[in-house]
């Protein structure tokens, strides 16, 4: 189901816990499973809690709590705006409007070309930054603007 290489990661993330709490290792094999895959199936949360030695619901109720997880395919950048209150404050709601008009999109849609997916997001953390965005969950963009925004979409073509 998943390349040696991203077995060997698993391996390497398990080995930081006590053989008895390998378990502890479910958040970074399921990032790691879904750099490999794009996206987070069932099939693949079972194999990574299979992996583990946990009951796949117990995987399951990781993958669907935190929102870095794709439960569905998205496109090939992943672009998450923050809509908390400090962030919808700041001009993230406008921002995540802006996108989505820009993309031809709704919010949890992904273009028609597999290339963008727009998504809201809860607090990423940085409300001194607002409003912010994430691509692909590790590159953070701050302080958008329809400039910015613009200029984001023109790097990422």
């Amino acid at each position: 189901m998943l390349t040696q290489e991203t077995l060997a990661r698993f391996d390497r993330e398990i080995a930081k816990y006590p053989a008895e709490q390998k378990q502890s290792a479910v958040m970074a094999c399921l990032t790691l499973a879904q750099v490999e895959k794009g996206w987070l199936a069932k099939e693949t949360i079972a194999f990574v809690a299979d992996y583990l030695d946990m009951p796949a619901i117990a995987a399951e109720e990781v993958a669907t709590f935190y929102n870095m997880y794709n439960l569905k395919p998205v496109g090939k950048y992943k672009l998450a705006v923050c809509t908390c209150i400090p962030c919808a404050l700041s001009g993230g709601r406008d921002a995540a409007a802006y996108l989505a008009d820009r993309l031809g999109i709704k919010l949890g849609e992904t273009t028609a070309d597999g290339r963008f997916t727009l998504v809201e997001s809860e607090c990423q953390g940085a409300c001194g930054d607002a409003p912010v965005a994430l691509v692909n969950n590790h590159q953070m963009k701050s302080f958008l603007t329809p400039d910015k925004l613009d200029q984001l979409l023109e790097e990422l073509k």
